[in-house]
């Protein structure tokens, strides 16, 4: 809409007026509807001033300065309080004096600009119309920044997207190279997914270790075929060569900025390590191990150990889970170990399964 002098306004300009003569405000507001501005907010009270504008979200205020009991330099003291520092909202101060003294100290507070009383209508509408557009202006560019912010926000959204399905097709080669299906990276997501669930976890925190789980064995693109393909036991450099996969992936998903990538390079250092701290790299033991790598443990050993293997066949569907509950304590965080007991493994085939809640 056009207010006055032409200003494009995409609704009506709101203009707060406080002054505690009633016959003041009157003018005012006949002046103001003259020229075409329509939404006036007015009040006498310069006590509710700041409940008013704060109520109101005015686009311009023309404020008294002398007035009793809470003055114009009171009502712009508590205006520097609810304004954003960053927002931009014009006051027209209406006074008498002249005094230099006065103009500083209210300039100091935030006015913008002084009309001396008794007003000649005329000046009063263009000195609004000037300041109006002023902070059309600053509308308009607080707009253009959280236009401009929120396509920074899509593309960094879309490039760790990127990113992180790169890193997905990594973790998946490496699958590969061991198995014929990658199957293993889906199994251990959403086995992980339902173990957070099932220890009280919510629908989001479950669902983000159930995306980063599947990179947890991202490292192994670091671990020669002789090793990873081996038939039979590793000898002692082997083992540690292969033991470092946890920090090469760490390493590969350090840096990211979603909190996918935090949780998966998390868990990708830590899913080896034990409950009672026998573990690897860190040795870390009980809750000093992170939540994401204490249920992607359990996840990784009983999905890992239902599938041939290179080096072994895969165990019967009980022993796993034997081995599992037997682990609890030791090897496995108790909680999640109850959290596993509670979930039933029906295995469709060696190539895929089905996980279902009991």
């Amino acid at each position: 809409m056009r207010a006055a002098g032409g200003t494009l306004w995409p609704r009506p300009p709101r203009i707060l007026v406080i002054d505690d003569e009633p016959s003041v405000v009157k003018l005012i507001q006949r002046v103001l509807r003259g020229a075409r501005y329509e939404d006036i907010v007015a009040t006498t009270d310069p006590c509710g001033a700041l409940a008013l504008a704060r109520a109101s979200t005015p686009d311009l205020i023309l404020l008294d300065l002398h007035m009793p009991a809470f003055d114009g330099f009171d009502v712009l003291e508590g205006f520097r309080e609810i304004l954003s520092e960053h927002e931009y909202i014009p006051v027209l101060v209406l006074t008498g004096d002249l005094i230099p003294e006065t103009r500083r100290r209210a300039l100091a507070l935030g006015a913008t600009d002084f009309l001396t009383k008794p007003f000649d209508a005329g000046e009063m509408v263009l000195r609004i119309h000037n300041m109006l557009q002023t902070r059309l202006l600053h509308l308009s560019l607080a707009q253009q920044k959280a236009e401009l912010q929120a396509t920074l926000v899509h593309r960094d959204s879309e490039l760790e997207e990127a990113r992180l399905e790169l890193l997905e097709r990594l973790a998946l080669a490496a699958e590969l190279r061991d198995s014929e299906t990658g199957r293993h990276m889906r199994a251990v997501g959403e086995l992980s997914r339902m173990l957070a669930v099932r220890i009280g976890l919510d629908e989001a925190a479950a669902k983000l270790i159930g995306r980063a789980a599947p990179l947890h064995d991202i490292g192994k693109l670091g671990v020669p075929d002789s090793m990873l393909l081996k038939h039979g036991p590793l000898a002692p450099l082997e083992v540690e060569v292969m033991r470092s996969h946890t920090v090469v992936g760490a390493r590969l998903l350090a840096g990211g900025s979603s909190a996918v990538m935090h949780t998966a390079s998390i868990i990708a250092r830590h899913h080896h390590e034990r409950w009672d701290g026998t573990g690897y790299p860190d040795r870390l033991s009980g809750k000093a191990i992170p939540l994401p790598a204490r249920i992607v443990a359990v996840a990784d050993v009983f999905d890992a150990l239902n599938h041939d293997r290179p080096y072994r066949k895969a165990w019967p569907e009980g022993a796993a889970v034997d081995l599992i509950l037997g682990g609890s304590g030791t090897h496995f965080d108790p909680e999640v170990v109850e959290a596993f007991r509670s979930i039933e493994y029906i295995a469709a085939s060696h190539e895929g399964g089905m996980l279902c809640a009991v």
